[in-house]
């Protein structure tokens, strides 16, 4: 588990600092403002690689660079250890090196790291699996240093350079599933759980049959069961199913891959694991969003339990979407779980501020929250223009400033071109024009 993080002349904030919580934490802020970079110095945190450098093809996860290369940048952190203590570790950035200096060796975290970027790649990193020896001051690469996947590669494989070969690390989703469906064994099973677990409330996705979809591709294509068919391909799915199909397969290999490796050398299972995720809705339907959270934690719960018997999860998740912090008000619990935001502040300065999670009920009125900074729980901004124009009338009137019937029914045109007839506004907005417009005595 990741305890906290402080950045120095990093990234968008010229010092950026969090105390993280050890079951949930929700990232929000605007675009550009440095959610996905804060995931991206997590990984590395977690398993000393960027993911980037460990996979060309990806299209995010790039190493952290200073913001003045005149000055010095260090990253600083603490995780829980193999022994569940805290461990503090700060790394400076060598501008002649281009590389962050840090200690020889393994990374202290003993938990799998499992990272879903917003592109729909990830990035895997297993204790059992995913490690190096030390000679002195350098690493000397055992194994592999972590599985970073492109979109197209969670799919279809990984290939990588094991000992100066090219060595398929992963079948994929398309040919794992497929072996599992035909084995019908614990890999089917769990595969088939994730996507139960994942579906929305009142819908299902099951496996369905086996099947081919060319005289010229050779490979068993498996199918998903819907609401209109019995046997729809997954290479037909569509952007939510197959992101959605991509997070139940990676959570299913990356255990099972994991737990034949510690009983091949003879270890137990991890206790602890930590899951990044990018843009937690990315393609996801308002019922699906509503439910992912506590389907990602129901999954690695009974996933890990069923392994290991104990089960330590961390979720750090960057969402844009106000379903997302709806949702987590049902379970969420500071003494665990924590909600941070950027914000564009004064000097135009990105900050990093914990905020204290309230619940407002509606993902309407999380719109208006600190998370999203709206000024409506939704309008359109034409309709949000046309009620700033209602109360600067409304405050001239009160202040008892002239107008004109022209500006009146301009006012008026332009609220009822943009605003539905059950708008709050319009109870106090129709008491007043009625009251203009009546001819007094």
């Amino acid at each position: 588990m990741i305890e906290s993080l402080h950045l120095d002349n990093v990234g968008p904030a010229p010092e950026m600092a969090m105390e993280l919580a050890p079951r949930l934490n929700l990232i929000t802020g605007d675009n550009g403002l440095g959610k996905s970079f804060i995931l991206d110095v997590i990984w590395w945190a977690l398993t000393r690689k960027w993911p980037h450098d460990l996979n060309p093809n990806l299209t995010s996860g790039y190493p952290a660079r200073p913001t003045d290369p005149k000055v010095p940048a260090t990253i600083g952190f603490r995780l829980t250890s193999k022994v569940k203590k805290g461990v503090a570790y700060e790394s400076e950035y060598s501008p002649r090196d281009e590389a962050w200096i840090g200690k020889p060796g393994r990374p202290w975290n003993p938990g799998l790291v499992i990272y879903a970027h917003a592109d729909g790649g990830f990035s895997v990193w297993d204790p059992a699996r995913n490690y190096w020896k030390c000679k002195g001051d350098i690493d000397v690469q055992d194994r592999l240093p972590g599985y970073v996947f492109s979109a197209k590669e969670v799919w279809e494989g990984l290939e990588c350079d094991v000992r100066g070969k090219p060595t398929i690390v992963c079948n994929g989703l398309i040919r794992d599933w497929a072996g599992w469906i035909k084995e019908n064994g614990l890999s089917a099973k769990r595969m088939a759980l994730a996507l139960r677990d994942l579906a929305p409330a009142g819908e299902t996705m099951e496996p369905g049959p086996l099947i081919r979809i060319s005289v010229d591709d050779a490979r068993d294509i498996p199918t998903i069961k819907t609401a209109y068919a019995e046997a729809v391909p997954i290479l037909y799915a569509s952007a939510a199913v197959r992101r959605v199909l991509g997070l139940a397969y990676m959570l299913t290999w990356t255990w099972d891959e994991h737990m034949s490796a510690a009983a091949l050398l003879g270890e137990p299972c991890a206790t602890q694991v930590v899951m990044l995720f990018d843009e937690v809705e990315s393609h996801l339907h308002p019922r699906w969003q509503r439910s992912i959270l506590n389907s990602i934690f129901h999954i690695n719960q009974s996933i890990h339990e069923a392994l290991s018997g104990e089960a330590r999860i961390q979720l750090i998740a960057a969402t844009h979407s106000p379903l997302i912090l709806a949702s987590a008000e049902p379970f969420f619990d500071p003494d665990q779980d924590a909600w941070f935001d950027l914000d564009l502040g004064a000097e135009r300065r990105v900050t990093l501020a914990k905020q204290t999670f309230v619940r407002h009920g509606t993902a309407g009125r999380w719109l208006t929250s600190p998370a999203f900074d709206l000024a409506s729980e939704g309008r359109s901004l034409e309709a949000e223009k046309a009620i700033a124009s209602g109360e600067v009338f409304l405050d001239r009137r009160r202040q008892g400033e002239p107008w004109t019937a022209e500006e009146l029914d301009k006012v008026d045109q332009g609220l009822r071109a943009t605003l539905p007839d059950v708008d709050r506004f319009w109870i106090r907005w129709s008491s007043v024009v009625d009251e203009l417009r009546t001819p007094p005595g």
